[in-house]
């Protein structure tokens, strides 16, 4: 079932509500081949918030507050070009996984924005297509928010907007949803082995 928080997006209620599931900013690394680091890293990250009941920490600094503005700025920019009706929504979660949208768009999609540096932009300008790692978190979204479509965006200021319109996969969005039930197994039990644990357990023989 899906829950919708309207609630500012990282602040302590927003870590709160994301609190040990996997979320769609995160999916790519879940659906990594192979039983990689990064994935085995994610999950352990995931285990200790379930184990403490405590949100990992965030780290943020200027640049990321910057980051923040010109998202702003640029969900101002599309919804003018695009006379689109915007909604500011904090957090999704649908069972044990979530999504934290820049923005839902009308009755059937939603908003993913990325600011990026100049060279990036001129080379997804360039392109005029949504970038290969930005498609997991993208038809995430799209799963999880139940919308038919998605607008990815890209900002830089004095440079042009870009504007790429994804619609529902649904044949990817099995797979990822097969790889997210995977990893929430995976996850599963690994916190059950944690609460087992005894000091007993790795003490070495005699």
């Amino acid at each position: 079932m899906m829950q919708v928080f309207n609630i500012e997006q990282g602040e302590k209620a927003w870590r709160v509500a994301r609190l040990g599931i996997p979320t769609a900013s995160k999916f790519s690394t879940v659906m990594a081949k192979g039983e990689g680091k990064t994935r085995s890293e994610y999950m352990r990250l995931l285990a200790g918030e379930i184990l403490t009941g405590e949100p990992a920490e965030t780290f943020k600094n200027a640049h990321m507050d910057r980051g923040k503005t010109m998202e702003d700025e640029a969900r101002e920019t599309y919804a003018f070009i695009e006379s689109a009706e915007i909604t500011r929504v904090g957090f999704i979660r649908n069972g044990n996984k979530g999504a934290s949208p820049d923005s839902l768009v009308g009755e059937n999609g939603g908003l993913e924005i990325k600011t990026a540096l100049p060279h990036i932009q001129i080379d997804r300008l360039e392109r005029n297509r949504l970038p290969p790692e930005h498609k997991a978190q993208v038809q995430g979204n799209i799963w999880l928010a139940e919308r038919e479509w998605w607008d990815f965006v890209s900002y830089w200021p004095r440079l042009p907007l870009l504007t790429v319109r994804v619609y529902r996969d649904a044949e990817y969005i099995k797979q990822m949803s097969d790889e997210i039930d995977r990893f929430n197994d995976e996850l599963a039990g690994l916190v059950e082995r944690i609460r087992a644990y005894h000091p007993s357990n790795s003490m070495e023989a005699a």
